[in-house]
This record gives C-alpha cells, structure tokens and sequence, in this order.
C-alpha cells in the first residue's frame, strides 16, 4: 500500500507508478473526510493543470467527494492554481483539490489540497489527512456511477478582474511596452496574454498550445529553458519576457536584451517598486533561502521583516493576516498584499510588466541602482545528491553549530529551516536535506561577485569535510 504524504504543495507521484486511481481516490476521501468534519462549507472545488488524464482525475475525484456527502465544484479547463486560490475565496467552498504536479516533469501529476481561505494546507491540516488516508487503508472502493452530473464553475472572468484591479494594465498599454508571453504549454494558456490584449498591451506568445509532455521536459520557466522565448523577444522587440510553469504559480522573467532576471532579484525588486508607488509599508516575508537583498531593502525603508521556513503556507498566512506587503520565495513564488495567499506567476509577470513601463528602463538597470543604494548581493543555489553513508554523516553535522565555513568565521547560526550560517560580511550559506530523496539543497550569497563561485564552492565542500 502506498504511502501518501502532503508535502509543501501537496502529494506528487509518477502516473500509473504511485498516482494510480486507488491511490487517488484514497487521498480524495482523505480529503472529503477533513472537509466533512470541519464546521465550515461541505463544498469543494475540483481542478487541474493541463497533464495527461487530469480531466478523468477530476471526474473521479468529484464521484468521491459526492459518496462522502461533499458537494464538488468541478472547474472543467486547466486553471492556474492561483485562480483557483481566488475562486475558493470568492464562492466560500471548503477548499479545493487541484490535479497539479506544478513544475514537475510531465510523467508527474499531484493532488494539492487548500484551506477555506486559499491557502495551501499547513502541516497541522495535512496532517489530518494523512490519518485519514492511513485509517482508510487500501478499501477505498471506487464510486459507482450514477450519472449524476456535477455544477461546473469558470473560475476565470473573477480571477482576471481582480488582477486589473491589482497592476497598472494602462501604464503598460501607455509605455508602449511589448510583451512576450510563454505559459509553457501549461494551466495560464489564455490569461496572462488575454488580459494584456484586453487592455491593449502588444503581447506575443510561444507555447500556447496543450502539450501534455511540456516538449519533452518539466514545465519550469528557468534560464535554461527560454529559448524560445528570448527568440520570439528578439523577433517582436519585446521589452520584457514573461513566462509561468505547469499550474501558474512560479514565473520567469526575461529582461529586454534576453538576460534571465533571476527569481530573488524579481522578488526583490518588485518590493522596492510596492513600496514606492503602492505606499505600502507593512511588511515583507521571504523564506529563509531567498535573497538578503529583501533584508537590505526592508532596512532602508524601516519595514519589518519575516523570515519564514521554506513553504509558501508560511508566507500566506501572513497575506491572510494583511502583516506584508509582498512575500516571495527564491524558487520563484510570490504574492503582493490583498492578493491570495498563494504563490501567483501571473500577477508575477504582470507586475514585472508594469514595473518595467512606469520606470521607463530595463530591470538590469533598475537592479544596479538597487544595488547602489543598499548594496550588492549574488545569491546561488544547487542541489547535492548524497549515497546513503554520506547522507547519514551530514545529517549528524548539521545538528552541530559549524565556527567557520571555508576558512571564514560564521558569525551567526540561523535554524527557521535547515541550517544557516551567516558570516561577518553578510554573505551566507544554508543547507536543507530534501525530505523524499538524498539531496541537500545548498544555497548561498556572496557580497561580491567575484565571491559567488568561491563561496559556492567552500559551501559544497563543507557537505563532504
């Protein structure tokens, strides 16, 4: 019997490997269980990224919540996860199940499970689960079927709306700023370019097209993987690249001459511009692996910071409690204030869009003269595959307080996930075990560029010392 356990956005598996009917449909009676038992709605809404058999997933899911006396709201196209984020808050169901594997190579697929409030599920609910899940063992049955038909609800007119409200879709029209647009074949196909047309901004897409293999690899908006993008920049004199993964959430963000602006520095940025034109100064959170350039800025404006564990759960809380203005993560998720509590690539894109046509130059121009006002940072992150015995003699290490880290004294240790060292000059280094495989993600940020790779390097070595 397969073990179901909710990580950070949810359940993934490989299909027909673990993600097999049974094993769906023990998880979506976990699910319904939670829901039922909860003094709130006994509705949820059911969607999905556009992989292979999502449709059939949600049929099947929706046959399950209904035996367990849950009503389900089937939401019958790919949506992005951010949309589905704002339906759940708008219709007051009682959560949602989303069929999404987000980023994940496409023999992937994933059950994601948010709160009544649209957030994605803390541990203390999936945890709940998860016991559910186990009490039921292997005897879920499948649903006989009925033909009933279930209430369908487009969760997009809303959700779109609502972003108008949030960016400054006419400065962008009046700057004259081109966009591309590349929703690797993914959830966003016809939102992000739709409501940039729809207020007449120039957009051009790639990739905008059902493809449930995400041309042959994972559905993730990284350097590596924008070619086409970049192409289609070059050929339209685009200003700006924007560009989602699987279900919508994370974002890429290609700057006018073709230069990748990595996630930290979006982040970054776009708290700057928040506080400049919004006026808003309640707050930032970042997770404890992303950018001490958030630090800086929030020092220069005398805003109070959170440093959270990795998790977007983390920072949504603090969106539901209106304590930040902005909150981001460095694996390229972010939300802004009076949005959803959960990751959001399109407002992402957006808003990176709008940044770029109010401020009238590039986002690499606008990063130097960030950095020559709070200073420079150039953060790096790899993952580290580890064999059983040197996984065993790391995960005792990290347990110990390290004095240096490649000849530099450590001048402060920070435990809010993982293990992080600070050293005197800022720079940092922090080391988080993967839950589900022998991999230690080891990030770090050097003050100085020419530091980047010789820290890098002392902190991959400090894994095998």
């Amino acid at each position: 019997m397969t073990e179901i356990k909710f990580g950070t956005s949810g359940w993934r598996a490989v299909v027909a490997e673990d993600f097999t009917l049974a094993n769906i449909r023990r998880a979506v009676a976990g699910i319904a269980q939670y829901v039922a038992a909860q003094s709130g709605a006994k509705t949820v809404l059911v969607g999905r990224d556009p992989r292979f058999l999502g449709e059939s997933f949600v049929a099947e899911a929706a046959k399950v919540l209904a035996v367990h006396g849950v009503t389900p709201l089937v939401i019958p196209e790919p949506a992005p996860t951010p949309a589905i984020a704002y339906a759940v808050r708008r219709l007051r169901t009682g959560g949602s199940i989303n069929f999404t594997a987000s980023h994940n190579p496409p023999e992937y697929n994933g059950i994601k499970y948010s709160t009544p409030d649209g957030a994605p599920a803390l541990p203390e609910v999936t945890s709940e689960i998860e016991a559910n899940i186990r009490r039921l063992g292997d005897a879920e049955p499948a649903p006989a079927d009925s033909g009933a038909t279930f209430e369908q609800v487009d969760v997009k007119p809303d959700y779109l709306k609502r972003l108008a409200e949030l960016v400054d879709l006419s400065a962008i029209r009046k700057s004259g700023l081109k966009v591309v647009f590349d929703p690797f074949w993914g959830a966003a196909r016809g939102y992000t370019c739709h409501i940039l047309r729809e207020h007449g901004v120039e957009t051009a897409t790639v990739h905008d097209y059902r493809d449930v293999l995400f041309g042959g690899h994972a559905p993730e908006p990284d350097d590596h993987l924008l070619g086409d993008c970049k192409a289609k920049m070059k050929e339209t004199g685009a200003g700006i690249g924007v560009a989602t993964d699987g279900d919508a959430d994370r974002f890429g963000i290609v700057d006018g001459d073709g230069t990748f602006i990595q996630p930290n520095y979006v982040i970054a940025l776009l708290f700057d511009y928040l506080v400049e034109t919004r006026g808003w100064k309640n707050g930032v959170a970042k997770s404890v692996a992303t950018t001490n350039l958030v630090n800086a800025i929030a020092e220069r404006y005398g805003i109070q910071l959170y440093e959270t564990p990795v998790g977007f759960k983390y920072i949504g809380e603090l969106i539901n409690q209106d304590k930040i203005a902005i909150g981001g993560e460095e694996s390229a998720g972010l939300t802004i204030r009076g949005h959803v509590p959960e990751k959001d690539g399109v407002i992402a894109g957006l808003l990176a869009a709008e940044m770029a046509a109010v401020r009238g130059c590039s986002l690499g121009e606008q990063l130097r003269r960030l950095f020559a006002t709070v200073g420079s940072f150039y953060p790096n992150r790899e993952n580290f595959r580890l064999t059983p015995e040197v996984k065993e003699k790391f995960t005792e290490k990290i347990k110990r307080d390290p004095a240096e880290v490649g000849g530099r004294k450590v001048a402060q240790v920070v435990r809010t996930d993982g293990l992080k060292l600070i050293l005197a000059d800022g720079a940092w280094v922090c080391y988080r075990l993967s839950g589900t495989e022998p991999v230690v993600r080891v990030y770090s940020e050097a003050r100085k560029e020419e530091d980047r790779q010789p820290l890098s390097q002392a902190a991959k070595d400090w894994v095998m010392a």
